[in-house]
């Protein structure tokens, strides 16, 4: 007993001693960047390192089971991308590309997309449209694979520069 008094000491100073405060440090980004919106929300597809993406999305939100799939008639759909960092006085011209590995839809059949958007001035968001057409009912699906490029002096984050997009056939 009477050394249980020293232990219970002991033990107070180490959980003392052994525990520290975290510091509330800013998280500060170096540069500016462009995302897809729906890539920062939504998982990798299995094996690859982007979402594939099945269903119209909305801006700042994971897909979920309401939203409307990706048809072969939906038509115009416009996917966000983002401007990482503080915003421009002028516009700035955004490009991007289709992937060739993974894209099986064909443009002119499947698709129609610029390869170019527009941030506005003292905007943090541009659009990325592409209409999907119609080439009438099959089985199956094809595969859309969007890349940013970005602009000369605003390049495309890493990890959030690639979108997939899947669109049904039926």
């Amino acid at each position: 007993m009477k050394y249980l008094k020293y232990y219970t000491i002991i033990l107070a100073l180490l959980i003392t001693g052994l525990t520290s405060c975290i510091k509330d440090e800013p998280i500060v980004i170096k540069g500016s960047f462009v995302e897809f919106d729906a890539a920062t929300y939504n998982a990798n597809a299995s094996g690859q390192t982007y979402p594939i993406i099945n269903r119209v999305v909305r801006y700042g939100e994971a897909l979920n089971n309401a939203d409307p799939l990706l048809t072969r008639t939906s038509g115009l759909v416009k996917f966000r991308i983002n401007l990482v960092g503080p915003q421009r006085a002028t516009p700035t011209t955004v490009t991007y590309q289709v992937v060739g590995t993974g894209t099986t839809a064909v443009a002119g059949t499947h698709y129609t997309t610029s390869g170019s958007t527009i941030i506005p001035a003292n905007s943090s968001f541009g659009e990325v449209e592409v209409t999907i057409l119609n080439p009438g009912a099959t089985s199956g699906s094809r595969d859309l694979i969007l890349e940013l490029v970005g602009a000369p002096d605003l390049p495309p984050s890493e990890n959030e520069k690639r979108l997939g997009l899947r669109i049904a056939q039926n």
